[in-house]
């Protein structure tokens, strides 16, 4: 009996052994999950992992033309190539205010209350300008694309320190640059069209240049002006009575919608149409000089990246130009205006960093 309590005793302290190291195993188990569970929350919280980060983008363009269409195309291909190599999204908001600006203002308030986005583009001035004015008490960053003059239009401080939420890239036009052109094709101008809209912050400085330019020269010039289609088209046809010799238009957003509804007028006149971007010759101009917009929405693209991803500050970031170098010849019209293109290239090869040809379309 002394035996049997003896196996007994031994039987319960084994299975008590054995039930103890079974719980010890459990809570080691247990606590490396929670451990598991708490380190992937940390990682998740602490934002270590990029593969869920998205940044809310709001892009509100001015106006539909090829120039700042172009623009917006590169913004968002390159924002989704940058998005895979960096690891994270880029949510674009997009929107088209058509000049209007109660739309404009209703949709800059739609990307800050309603999206809560992370960073505001803004597509010309008139739109850089009012994403300004409804972020002064924020902390959103704004970046512009297509601003011709950002200092005069006092989005910033300085191109090299804008010295607040506001930075970007220009489409600064070198206007003696695109005259030179002009006179080297034709050094015999006598009467030159000015044909801009008075409402465009982006013509003002350019068309300034222009006039200093041709009294200069004691050439004559003619300003005539227009605000919406229409009126240009007017415009277009006061000039053809003029009897220019040539006309030229900045980088002027009404003009570039326009230029579809004008070309034709000028051609017919035998009035070359020179102009301050390759996108006013693809919808007939003869001559388009100065930036490429394909590259300007690709550049404005790295700069978005640089301040949501990489952490920089617009106040330090400066505004980004670029070289006005490339003359663009409408081929069609160099034809109907009755100029031999190889002569064309000739002149005007001395006075750009290429030549380069395309034909009459809507958009790129």
């Amino acid at each position: 009996m002394k035996k049997f309590f003896s196996v007994v005793t031994a039987m319960s302290l084994a299975a008590s052994l054995a039930a103890c190291g079974s719980n010890t195993a459990d809570t080691t188990s247990s606590a490396a999950e929670t451990s598991s569970e708490q380190t992937a929350e940390q990682v998740t919280e602490e934002g270590t992992t990029d593969a869920d980060k998205t940044f809310k983008v709001g892009i509100c363009n001015y106006v539909d033309d090829a120039s700042l269409n172009q623009i917006y195309d590169n913004i968002e291909a390159q924002l989704n190539k940058l998005g895979e190599e960096e690891n994270v999204k880029f949510d674009i908001s997009y929107d088209n205010c058509q000049a209007d600006s109660n739309v404009l203002n209703q949709i800059i308030i739609n990307f800050a209350d309603a999206e809560k986005v992370d960073l505001m583009v803004g597509i010309a001035t008139p739109v850089a300008m009012a994403m300004q004015s409804a972020t002064e008490d924020s902390d959103i960053p704004v970046v512009f694309s297509a601003v011709s003059d950002p200092v005069s239009a006092q989005l910033v401080d300085s191109l090299e320190a804008p010295g607040a939420n506001v930075t970007g890239t220009s489409d600064y036009l070198n206007t003696d640059a695109i005259m030179d052109l002009m006179f080297a094709l034709n050094p015999d101008i006598k009467k030159v069209g000015l044909l801009y809209d008075v409402g465009q912050d982006s013509s003002e400085a350019a068309i300034k240049d222009a006039k200093a330019y041709l009294e200069s020269k004691n050439v004559e010039y003619v300003e005539r002006t227009g605000t919406t289609v229409d009126e240009v088209m007017i415009a277009a046809d006061a000039l053809v009575s003029d009897k220019v010799d040539a006309v030229f238009t900045p980088t002027d957003n009404t003009i570039m919608t326009a230029e579809l509804s004008i070309y034709e007028k000028f051609a017919k006149a035998g009035i070359p149409h020179y102009t301050g971007a390759d996108s006013f010759a693809l919808n007939g101009a003869f001559l388009g000089f100065g930036v490429d917009y394909a590259n300007i929405g690709t550049e404005t693209a790295n700069m978005i990246n640089e301040i949501l991803v990489n952490g920089a500050d617009p106040a330090t970031t400066a505004v980004m130009t670029f070289d006005n170098g490339i003359a663009t010849v409408n081929t069609e019209i160099c034809d109907e205006l009755g100029y031999d293109l190889d002569e064309v290239k000739a002149a005007f090869e001395p006075f750009c960093t290429r030549v380069q040809e395309i034909q009459t379309a809507e958009e790129f």
